[in-house]
């Protein structure tokens, strides 16, 4: 699998020029970089099938999946609760690391736009509150959002909402969008499934 393109929505301060960031960063490059599909293929390359009906389209919980195990071996820790809200705390952050006395986070995106919309919220608020030094969403292009479970969140169709965060008034801290995609397409390539082994794709 292949990152396409990077979106800094928040840079404030010297975070995003530091070792820690240099270091987080190629780790979730590495790690987007050995999904595989098939397993042992050493690329990525996803069935031909629109993921529009019911029962077709590959599956992405097993792509994200296949991320996480990879960050964790780097000493990630995951499914990790953040208290940013005074009321009602969000659910927890599918990956973080430490850096010093904050944390830095990734969402890797499984749901609709709405969702990709509570991912950044939920990380610009943790930043806002100087609970994280970072955070990332990833999100498939729309390029590959044709071949994933229907209405999946992609960077097209969160991109014009980017000023809204652009907006917020940061001291320190770095908030980016990270687009993925497939390396191939082929009419022979496997489905994904729909469940949860992410293992198959590493």
């Amino acid at each position: 699998m292949k990152v396409v393109q990077v979106e800094r929505i928040i840079d404030a301060g010297i975070f995003s020029q530091s070792k820690d960031w240099q270091t987080i960063e190629t780790q979730i490059f590495q790690a987007i970089k050995t999904i595989e599909w098939p397993k042992g293929s050493g690329s990525f390359t996803i069935r031909n099938e629109s993921g529009k009906k019911r029962g077709q389209g590959s599956g992405v919980k097993p792509i994200k999946l296949a991320c996480m195990e990879t960050l964790k071996s780097y000493g990630w820790q995951l499914e990790t609760p953040v208290d940013i809200a005074t009321m009602r705390r969000p659910g927890p952050m599918d990956a973080t690391c430490c850096v010093n006395d904050r944390l830095f986070c990734l969402e890797w995106e499984t749901g609709n736009i709405s969702s990709s919309h509570r991912s950044l919220n939920k990380m610009a608020l943790g930043i806002l509150k100087k609970k994280l030094i970072g955070g990332a969403l990833v999100v498939p292009t729309r390029k590959m959002y044709q071949y994933l479970t229907d209405r999946i969140g992609n960077l097209q169709e969160i991109e014009p909402y980017f000023p809204l965060w652009k907006a917020l008034q940061i001291d320190e801290g770095l908030l980016v969008v990270i687009a993925i995609e497939h390396d191939a397409v082929s009419d022979v390539a496997p489905r994904i499934s729909k469940g949860t082994d992410g293992r198959a794709l590493m």
